[in-house]
């Protein structure tokens, strides 16, 4: 997927003339011009509305580190499932969480690790695989 080359401005430039006209084309390139000025400036002006509001404390860095293109979705939910994986049995059963038991059998449990524990709470249903819990007392 190239980028925007010279080119392939000089092309849309070229289609523009055709469709626009000369007489027209000026007028529609200034008018262009005035909303990404626009566009810009409502753009500095809110970061410096929530720079102001956030106060003295809140830096470039932190601005960084609201930055969504920095996550990565498949990683956050490895990390939340291993992570509950850990925390609800203590990391004991990291192989039958990925299907095998240490002899290399399958394991017989096809729940994974941290549902052991959800299975322990006061009127909880026994989890069955492949089925969603369903709560009775729900409306």
């Amino acid at each position: 997927m190239g980028g925007l080359t010279f080119e392939k401005i000089l092309v849309i430039g070229i289609i523009a003339m055709f469709i626009f006209g000369p007489d027209r084309l000026p007028k529609i390139a200034e008018s262009a011009a005035g909303l990404v000025k626009r566009a810009r400036h409502w753009v500095d002006d809110t970061k410096e509305r929530v720079s102001s509001e956030l106060g003295e404390d809140f830096t470039k860095e932190d601005w960084r580190k609201l930055d969504p293109r920095q996550y990565d979705p498949r990683r956050i939910v490895r990390d939340a499932w291993n992570d509950a994986g850990t925390a609800a049995v203590g990391g004991a059963t990291a192989t039958a969480v990925a299907g095998a038991t240490k002899s290399g059998e399958p394991a017989t449990d096809s729940k994974p690790a941290w549902a052991n524990s959800m299975t322990g709470s006061a009127g909880a249903e026994q989890l069955v695989p492949g089925q969603a819990p369903f709560d009775n007392e729900a409306t």
